[in-house]
């Protein structure tokens, strides 16, 4: 069906109670964008993260007299007079198929890529890891999940066992056990992050490789490699908790982390840690070094 989309912008601590306006005047969906279009990545499972200036847009059946709607909105207080906004028609289109068309196979190099699970393998010999991401987790298109990938991709993890800490969709995980690691051990806060990766697994014949669990659930063990891609305020936090997974000699890969706070993460496992350098694509970075 064709949609109205409605966008307002306001300051952070009106954005959600505009969205419930517009839920309430009749918006089918309520979505919150930087009005700047300033970066974020993963938000804490179950928040939504808003900014000093947020884009509020609500999503409206094509038929919706919008009439009514802005006169309520012209009421609210703590927006402007007269009234901004921005009204937009979207087509009637396959969203769904138009988004497949538009996900293809993704090659990390040495032989790695990443195939949606609906598209035929570019190279059948490779690492083939199919993905069917109807999840927002991790595909493999953003820089962090890149960097981690490419570095999984150049390394001999036969005989490895890996822990995937805060595993999203599992695609680090199977990577890993693509590349020849014998077990995984998932850890995630999410529940629906451990069923995407159970799910992933399966896809990927590798569940019987690869347990996962919430963090204070998962079995205390150490192990060769740690992958990390979640956010450099956690990464910091939880330095205690990633490095007691790590055997002396193991190998630790984080990502998740804007260069600029590239410093502060390391700084967290410095005494740990022997680093190797940063590596960095647009505005993100990859840290990785072998536990002393």
């Amino acid at each position: 069906m064709a949609w109205i989309q409605l966008t307002l912008i306001t300051k952070e601590d009106y954005a959600r109670p505009l969205g419930d306006i517009l839920m309430a005047n009749g918006a089918q969906a309520v979505t919150y964008r930087d009005a700047k279009d300033a970066p974020i990545f993963e938000p804490p499972p179950g928040e939504i993260q808003l900014w000093a200036l947020t884009q509020v847009t609500g999503l409206y059946p094509a038929e919706t007299n919008m009439t009514p709607i802005l006169n309520n909105l012209k009421k609210v207080s703590f927006l402007p007079k007269p009234l901004q906004y921005k009204t937009d028609q979207l087509e009637d289109k396959d969203w769904e198929r138009e988004w497949m068309d538009n996900f293809k196979p993704i090659d990390f190099g040495h032989d790695l890529w990443i195939v949606p699970s609906w598209h035929e393998a570019p190279n059948p010999s490779a690492t083939n890891i199919l993905l069917d991401p109807g999840m927002a987790f991790g595909t493999g298109t953003h820089p962090t999940t890149s960097m981690c990938l490419q570095w999984i991709a150049e390394h001999d993890l036969s005989g490895k066992h890996v822990v995937d800490f805060g595993c999203g969709s599992g695609i680090l995980g199977i990577a890993a056990l693509k590349r020849g690691a014998v077990h995984c051990l998932g850890t995630d806060i999410d529940q629906q992050a451990l069923i995407a990766t159970r799910d992933n697994a399966v896809l990927n014949g590798v569940s019987e490789q690869f347990d996962v669990y919430l963090p204070e659930q998962a079995p205390v063990t150490q192990v060769d490699v740690v992958v990390a891609n979640i956010l450099a305020g956690p990464l910091q936090e939880l330095a205690p908790a990633i490095l007691s997974y790590l055997k002396p000699g193991g190998y630790l890969a984080m990502s998740g982390i804007l260069a600029r706070q590239a410093g502060a993460v390391m700084a967290a496992y410095a005494d740990a840690i022997e680093f190797k350098p940063v590596r960095q694509q647009d505005e993100w970075c990859f840290l990785h070094g072998q536990r002393r």
